[in-house]
C-alpha cells in the first residue's frame, strides 16, 4: 500500500517554460499552410469547463454511451485489475467515468490523473479525496502525449492506464500509435490499459455531435482564439470566425476548423498573420475505427487486445489491452 498523503499537481514545466511552447505552437501553426493549433491548447480552464458542458449535450453521444458501457461492465472490468495497483488516467476531464471504474475496483491503492490543465486538474482530484478517503490522489499536471514522471512512489506498484473519452481519436494514426508505445513505457510491461474508441457510424450523427444547436462546440473552438488573446497578447476578433466542422470520408475523421469571415491580419506576440476570407485553421480531428481496426493499431504499438465491450448500437467500444513490449527499465 501506498501511504495517502495528499498531493498537489505536479507541474511537469515550469509557467515560463510552458507560455514558450505554447506561443512557439501557435506561431508555427498559423505559418503553415494550411494553418493549425495543435488541439491540446483547447484545454485552459475555460476550455475545460466548456468541454464539460459539451459531454452533457443531447447531440454528443460519445460520453453518454461510453458511461453506459463502463456501467454495465464495471464488475467484470475491475476483475481485470490486480488487487494494490494504480490507475493511471491519461487526460482527467470531471472524473465522473473515473468513479465509475473507482467504485468498482475498490482494491486500487492509488489514482494518478495526468492532465495538462493543472488547477482544474486539482479542483477535480480534491473532489476525489473526499469521494475517496482511502485512496491516495495523486494527481501529475503534464502533457501526457510526452515523456513525463510518475510519483516515486508507484516504481514497485502495478499500473492500469485508464484513457476514455475516444481521445485517441484526436491523434493521426501513426501518432496514436506512438502514444500507445509511450503509454507502454509509462505503465511497464504486462500492465492492463482500458481504453475508449470512437467507432464509424452514420453521418447525421457525427455532424450533430460536433455542430450543437446550442453552439457550445463553436464557443469551445473560439475558446481557443481567447486564449491566444489572454495569454499570448493577440487581438483575434472572435466575431471575424466561426466554428466548421465536417465528417471527412476518406479519413474517417471528424475535422473541426476555425473559419476567417473577411479577409484580415492578426497579432499574437509580435508576429502578423494575415488571413483570406474564408481561410481556415484546423484545430482538431477527431478519427472514427471500427473494432478491427483500432485493435490492430494496438498491436503494432505492442499491446494485445483481450477484451471489447460495445453498445447495442455500435457506436462506441472499450477495450482491454495488455502490454506485450518488454519494458524493465520503465519508471
Amino acid at each position: 500500500m501506498i501511504a495517502t498523503t495528499a498531493r498537489k499537481a505536479r507541474p511537469a514545466a515550469t509557467e515560463d517554460e510552458a507560455a514558450l511552447e505554447f506561443v512557439t505552437d501557435v506561431v508555427a501553426g498559423l505559418e503553415a499552410k494550411p494553418k493549425r493549433i495543435p488541439s491540446k491548447y483547447f484545454y485552459d480552464t475555460a476550455g475545460s469547463l466548456l468541454f464539460e458542458e459539451i459531454t452533457q449535450l443531447p447531440e454528443y453521444y460519445p460520453t453518454r454511451v461510453e458511461r453506459g458501457i463502463l456501467t454495465e461492465n464495471a464488475e467484470a472490468i475491475a476483475a481485470l485489475l490486480p488487487a494494490g495497483s494504480a490507475l493511471v488516467e491519461f487526460g482527467n476531464g470531471s472524473s465522473a467515468k473515473t468513479r465509475i471504474v473507482l467504485r468498482a475496483a475498490s482494491e486500487l491503492s492509488a489514482y494518478v490523473p495526468v492532465d495538462i490543465a493543472a488547477e482544474f486538474l486539482e479542483e477535480q482530484a480534491e473532489t476525489l479525496r473526499h469521494e475517496f478517503p482511502s485512496l491516495n490522489v495523486l494527481p501529475v499536471a503534464a502533457d501526457f502525449t510526452r515523456a513525463f514522471d510518475l510519483p516515486a512512489s508507484l516504481r514497485t506498484v502495478p499500473r492500469i492506464g485508464f484513457f476514455p473519452g475516444s481521445t485517441i481519436g484526436n491523434f493521426e494514426p501513426p501518432d496514436a500509435a506512438g502514444f500507445l508505445r509511450l503509454a507502454g513505457r509509462s505503465l511497464g510491461a504486462g500492465a492492463v490499459m482500458v481504453i475508449g474508441v470512437d467507432l464509424i457510424k452514420n453521418e447525421a450523427a457525427l455532424h450533430a455531435a460536433y455542430n450543437d444547436a446550442a453552439d457550445v462546440t463553436a464557443r469551445f473552438n473560439l475558446n481557443l482564439l481567447a486564449r491566444i488573446n489572454r495569454e499570448l497578447d493577440g487581438d483575434f476578433d472572435l466575431d471575424s470566425f466561426e466554428h466548421r466542422a465536417f465528417f471527412d470520408h476518406e479519413c474517417s475523421r471528424i475535422e473541426m476548423h476555425l473559419v476567417s469571415r473577411a479577409a484580415q491580419r492578426v497579432s499574437i506576440d509580435g508576429h502578423s498573420f494575415d488571413f483570406a476570407e474564408g481561410e481556415t485553421i484546423h484545430t482538431e480531428n477527431s478519427y472514427k475505427y471500427t473494432v478491427e481496426s483500432f485493435r490492430a493499431l494496438a498491436r503494432e504499438a505492442g499491446w494485445q487486445p483481450i477484451k471489447v465491450w460495445t453498445d447495442s448500437d455500435g457506436w462506441f467500444s472499450l477495450h482491454v489491452l495488455v502490454n506485450e513490449t518488454a519494458n524493465p527499465s520503465a519508471s
